[in-house]
């Protein structure tokens, strides 16, 4: 009897400690949880469990590495929203995976996403054949993002948070140095104070970094 009540407290403590810690991580759909979010996820998962398994162990010895998980997720978020790189690297990069109709099919293999899926994806968004495809991007969380040609087309930041994107200047035709001096012909000469920059409808658009003005 004394190890159900000490289970019920446990469970009801512990559903409510998790709640807090996921609205402190920041409101995130399913489908668009990071690799760090379902690591954290997975191991408080399992300190939840060990904690309801051994009722004879201290609580404390299950909160303490829920604390740090949040912790890690905080000073993980925080290093995403500074850098550009951080945020690449652990959540990745979206990849062009159709580009005017034609599959690329070296860009599917490194990704190791197969026709079947790529199919059954274009046909939840109702689209029947790849020729209606201006591009498809397979985003970090693995939904697929359409366009129809003739959608508006998607901007590819060329500048996030002031480093310049090499890829997407690559996939857009252009070059750093057309980029470079386009900014300077607008009266931009560091790169570092743009926070975002996009070229669309043939015209290059910034927004400068707040500390910049």
């Amino acid at each position: 009897m004394h190890d159900l009540l000490i289970i019920s407290f446990r469970t009801v403590f512990l559903y409510i400690l998790i709640v807090i810690i996921l609205r402190m991580m920041g409101k995130r759909e399913v489908g668009e949880l990071g690799v760090l979010d379902v690591v954290v996820f997975v191991i408080m998962a399992e300190v939840a469990a060990f904690a309801l398994d051994s009722p004879d162990q201290k609580l404390i010895q299950s909160i303490l590495p829920m604390l740090i998980l949040l912790a890690i997720q905080l000073l993980s978020s925080y290093f995403s929203l500074k850098s550009k790189k951080f945020r690449d690297l652990v959540d990745g990069d979206p990849t062009l995976i159709i580009k005017n109709g034609k599959i690329l099919e070296s860009a599917m293999r490194k990704q190791r996403y197969n026709l079947d899926d790529l199919f059954q994806q274009l046909r939840e968004q109702q689209i029947g054949s790849v020729h209606e495809v201006s591009v498809a991007y397979l985003e970090p969380s693995g939904n697929l993002s359409v366009f129809k040609h003739a959608d508006v087309q998607p901007a590819l930041a060329l500048i996030a948070d002031g480093s310049v994107q090499k890829r997407h200047l690559e996939i857009s035709g252009k070059t750093e140095q057309w980029l470079l001096e386009q900014l300077r012909s607008q009266g931009v000469h560091d790169v570092k104070t743009v926070f975002y920059c996009t070229f669309e409808e043939g015209k290059l658009r910034f927004q400068l970094k707040e500390d910049a003005h």
